[in-house]
């Protein structure tokens, strides 16, 4: 049995899943990858979460983070212009930075179920019951959702924005070109743009978004860039010239930015699984990390407040950390 089981060991699950722990919360995350993997994602972190990363020592130094204080945006009619950015961020990988996280969660007492993807939930007095496609299942008295964008839980859990088809399609990789460490770059093309800036050493993260009727016209990702993306005279040559770091880029499809339920079925969402505003704005990955800010608090005063409650669950379900498995 456990006070707290996490689905989803993305930025908002394992932000989440350390302040738990650290508080002193016995806290699972199950995550259906292995680390460290890559994932589709624009990799900038806005400045506004920087010094509450700092405050609790979980800013990523040992990476060097390239600062970004400058936007630069060009269309496909061959208009570009470039701004500074007052408040700024810096850039870093999924690959990197989830990683580094989930061995602090380590260090902080939280434990994994990786390679393993849940299925249903079942709720009963209390007690929600995971259950996993791999025939395993734990208890706990909170549940707390951050498995991104579209997953099987929200097929499960029958959620309205996976009945209605999304038409958008999101892609990325990483490359080698010369770039100026401090820029993000936003680059149009008819129905998508796309995105450059820098990650950790020297690598650069080109991630886009596009309508899913490019990709039916044009076939395949290469015929899509080539006939669509190379529309931008600004991103043409980097697509030409830039040395691909991926051996095939990512693809995530039916990105749905509908709005979804905060709670579903006695799960406290949190990241993409709670809601997502538009890529462009360049703050998925610091809104992730406030939604974790917000949560772990609030159930960290729900165990404060309910600990005798806590007690006697455990008394009757053997000891804390136990693992439930049927």
């Amino acid at each position: 049995m456990y006070q707290v089981i996490i689905i989803g060991g993305g930025l908002g699950g394992l932000l989440t899943a350390i302040l738990l722990s650290r508080a002193g919360i016995s806290t699972l995350v199950i995550e259906r990858k292995i680390y460290p993997f890559h994932k589709v994602c624009g990799e900038y972190i806005s400045n506004e979460v920087t010094p509450y990363l700092r405050s609790i020592g979980l800013f990523p130094w040992e990476f060097s983070p390239p600062k970004i204080d400058r936007l630069q945006i060009s269309s496909s009619s061959g208009k570009i212009n470039e701004i500074e950015l007052p408040l700024g961020g810096f850039g870093i990988s999924r690959f990197r930075l989830d990683h580094f996280w989930y061995l602090k969660a380590l260090e902080s007492g939280v434990k994994f179920e990786l390679d393993t993807s849940v299925s249903s939930t079942l709720y009963k007095n209390g007690i929600t019951r995971v259950l996993t496609q791999q025939g395993t299942s734990f208890e706990a008295q909170v549940v707390i959702g951050a498995f991104g964008k579209r997953s099987l839980m929200d097929k499960y859990l029958d959620r309205p924005f996976m009945k209605a088809k999304s038409g958008y399609v999101g892609i990325k990789y990483h490359i080698k070109y010369p770039w100026d460490p401090g820029l993000i770059a936003l680059y149009g093309f008819d129905h998508g743009y796309c995105g450059i800036s820098m990650v950790e050493e020297e690598k650069l993260n080109l991630c886009y978004l596009s309508n899913r009727s490019n990709l039916r016209v044009h076939g395949d990702i290469d015929s899509l860039e080539k006939n669509v993306l190379n529309q931008n005279p600004f991103l043409a040559p980097i697509l030409a010239s830039a040395e691909r770091l991926f051996t095939k880029p990512l693809v995530i499809n039916e990105i749905s930015f509908a709005s979804k339920k905060v709670v579903e079925n006695h799960i406290l969402m949190i990241g993409d699984a709670a809601g997502m505003i538009t890529p462009l704005c360049g703050n998925g990955m610091a809104m992730a990390i406030h939604s974790a800010k917000i949560l772990a608090p609030r159930v960290t005063r729900f165990f404060q407040q309910n600990s005798n409650k806590w007690k006697k669950t455990i008394e009757r379900s053997g000891s804390q950390n136990s693992l439930v498995v049927f």
